[in-house]
């Protein structure tokens, strides 16, 4: 029988995070990388990520015998089959892959060395030139790629117009549609709405100020419809004796007035999708709904990347990548015209 995993995270009242081996106590190399994200001005949500893959790197650290401070790159091999045998997607565990690396620099002050054995991809593997996204900037030469799983490109379709109206037709507060249509006509973050305060919006000059990902402040433009919905919300459903900053509360039960989190908004989309028709609207969804909407309508993408708080463009062109749909829109107009050229020359 397989023993029970020893490792774990576990998070002190003071709010940090630990990781706790139960048979050795406090594992001090991954306290003290942690405490150092923390210095460095990380968010809480991400200290929390970081220290979940810790715990998965040495959970099976302990099941193989192995040490961080005499990692190799055939170990790192090791661990990508360990972790596609436990059906990790490639993204996931390219991430984790990184928090190694960065684990071992914080114990070592040396950065992983690459052995033999490995086949590593080719310095040019993207090919030489400028980069094929953007084409705006040139790329460095590569002497020596890290190791990665390659992920597969997806295109994830946005939310169809019908989708949308299902779903708004769906809520009956205003603190809901609020909520809704600051990612469908904001694109904010499920964690930016909820961190919102009422000092952020500013009505008399139609903005929104918006904390992304690192604190990172941007001032967003603020539509009519949502000002409306955002003003009856405070108006008629928002607790008047409620003292929190945060915008978005708790409307009912023993928590009414308290700050809105993230399990109940989950299941403020949660009940709405048991409708089949409406099983690919979540969060995130609406938010790329945005991108893909201002991406059709012309915006320009540095203009984009503002928009949704990007700090790399490469995160951007994700929402821009044409659907199926989308395709399908512009072959239609262009074969009207094709049609009409041919049918001419005849």
């Amino acid at each position: 029988m397989k023993e029970p995993a020893t490792v774990s995270l576990r998070l002190d009242p003071r709010g940090v995070v630990r990781l706790v081996d139960a048979r050795t106590g406090s594992i001090t190399d991954a306290e003290r990388f942690l405490a150092a994200l923390v210095v460095r001005g990380l968010s809480p949500a991400t200290v929390r990520s970081y220290g979940y893959d810790l715990v998965g790197l040495y959970r099976w650290l302990g099941d193989t015998g192995r040490r961080v401070r005499s990692l190799g790159s055939a170990d790192l091999l090791d661990y990508i089959a360990a972790q596609r045998r436990a059906g990790a997607a490639p993204a996931s565990i390219n991430r984790r892959l990184t928090t190694c690396r960065l684990l071992y620099r914080s114990c070592t002050d040396r950065d992983l060395e690459h052995g033999t054995g490995w086949p590593g991809p080719a310095p040019y593997y993207r090919g030489r030139g400028r980069d094929h996204d953007l084409g705006l900037h040139w790329r460095p030469r590569l002497r020596r790629c890290r190791l990665r799983v390659a992920t597969p490109r997806r295109v994830v379709e946005p939310l169809t117009v019908r989708e949308v109206r299902r779903f708004l037709q769906r809520l009956r507060r205003y603190r809901d549609l609020a909520i809704v249509h600051l990612m469908l006509l904001c694109g904010l973050r499920a964690r930016e709405t909820l961190a919102l305060q009422a000092a952020d919006v500013v009505y008399d000059e139609c903005r929104l100020r918006v904390r992304g990902k690192g604190d990172k402040e941007r001032v967003l433009p603020l539509p009519a419809l949502l000002a409306q919905l955002l003003r009856r919300y405070q108006r008629w459903e928002r607790p008047i004796g409620s003292a929190v900053p945060q915008l978005f509360v708790v409307l009912q039960g023993r928590r009414r007035g308290q700050p809105m989190t993230m399990a109940g908004l989950r299941s403020l989309f949660r009940h709405r999708r048991r409708d089949h028709h409406l099983a690919r609207a979540n969060p995130h969804r609406f938010r790329h709904t945005f991108g893909a909407d201002m991406a059709r309508a012309g915006v320009r993408l540095p203009l984009l990347q503002r928009l949704l708080g990007h700090a790399d463009a490469a995160q951007t062109l994700h929402y821009i990548h044409l659907s199926l749909a989308d395709l399908a829109d512009e072959y239609a107009r262009a074969m009207v015209q094709i049609a009409a050229r041919y049918r001419a020359e005849l």
